[in-house]
């Protein structure tokens, strides 16, 4: 038999421990967070009312300002059909402007993942070098585009920086007009918007390269492949998904520039860098607000008719890799 004693010391450490039980219960109510049912869905308004005014409202307005005759030369807004895609469609400024901004897209796209892909593995391995430099290539993208465009307007002037280099080092004077050409200027505004972007390009590089397995890198060495054969053969297959995102953003991203075109060059020399969003500016500027409508509303077009056979292409590229 247990004695009364032994009884009641049982008795008084369940009651304690009841006791404890009901504590941290009652401090892990007060400590829960509340649902999402409790939460006032009215504290989302001024948000809503910000996305609501400066995205949304203008993006819908720009589906119906390009049928309407809005300019600064009519006090009233009328509807005028479609008179301001025949007038666009009929000025051969647009169709050059088209095909120079496809050609922007495709040369921004090749440089600025050549050179992100080309850094990426330069800088593969965690040394404290590799960290340092990949910071540094990382710089521009932090920078503003019109920046950019401006320091190398003075780099890249008859008598900028560049060609005083090249002038020391080839013992006369050299004044080549890096940007007043109207056959390679293109190709260096290019080269300009791939060098800005391609920090960001470098890092999703990375993080494929450090995302594959190693099992599979092994046995392409225990194979004998060299290091182009594994790569050509082995990682740039499993890149797919990283060359998608970094073909796919370069593109569209570029396809849509102005500000390190109208910095660098404004268009010229001849219009031979006169990008749609360039001529869209101008028309703007014209004081015709709807033609300039319709103009982004075509942009708008051609960037979706373009982008998403390129995205599907590269998307059933991942999927028989």
């Amino acid at each position: 038999m247990v004695d009364t004693a032994t009884m009641d010391a049982i008795d008084a450490t369940r009651a304690k421990d009841r006791a404890q039980d009901d504590g941290q219960e009652r401090t892990s109510r007060r400590t829960r967070p509340r649902s999402k049912a409790n939460q006032p869905w009215w504290f989302a308004l001024p948000a809503l009312a910000v996305f609501g005014v400066f995205f949304l409202l203008p993006n819908l307005l720009n589906f119906v300002y390009p049928f309407t005759d809005w300019s600064a030369f009519h006090s009233q807004i009328g509807f005028v059909g479609l008179s301001n895609f025949s007038t666009i469609l009929h000025d051969g400024s647009m169709a050059r402007d088209i095909r120079i901004t496809l050609e922007y897209a495709v040369l921004v796209a090749v440089f600025q993942n050549g050179f992100g892909l080309a850094l990426a593995l330069l800088l593969e391995r965690d040394t404290r070098f590799n960290r340092f430099f990949r910071a540094v290539f990382f710089l521009p993208v932090l920078i503003s585009a019109l920046a950019v465009g401006y320091i190398f307007r003075a780099l890249l002037a008859q008598d900028g920086a560049l060609n005083s280099v090249l002038s020391s080092l080839a013992g006369h004077h050299v004044d080549t007009p890096w940007l007043g050409s109207t056959t390679w200027t293109l190709v260096v505004v290019t080269l300009i918007h791939g060098w800005k972007w391609m920090g960001l390009a470098m890092l999703i590089y990375l993080a494929g390269l450090k995302s594959m397995p190693g099992d599979v890198l092994e046995a392409a060495r225990i194979d004998g492949a060299g290091w182009w054969r594994t790569f050509w053969s082995v990682r740039f297959p499993l890149l797919a998904p990283a060359v998608t995102f970094n073909v796919t953003t370069a593109l569209i991203g570029s396809m849509n520039t102005f500000d390190i075109v109208q910095a660098t060059t404004g268009g010229g020399p001849g219009s031979e860098t006169e990008v749609f969003n360039i001529y869209m500016f101008r028309i703007f500027g014209q004081g015709l607000y709807a033609q300039a409508s319709a103009m982004s509303l075509v942009l708008f077009l051609i960037v979706v008719v373009l982008a998403v056979p390129v995205i599907v292409g590269l998307r059933r590229r991942e999927n028989n890799q």
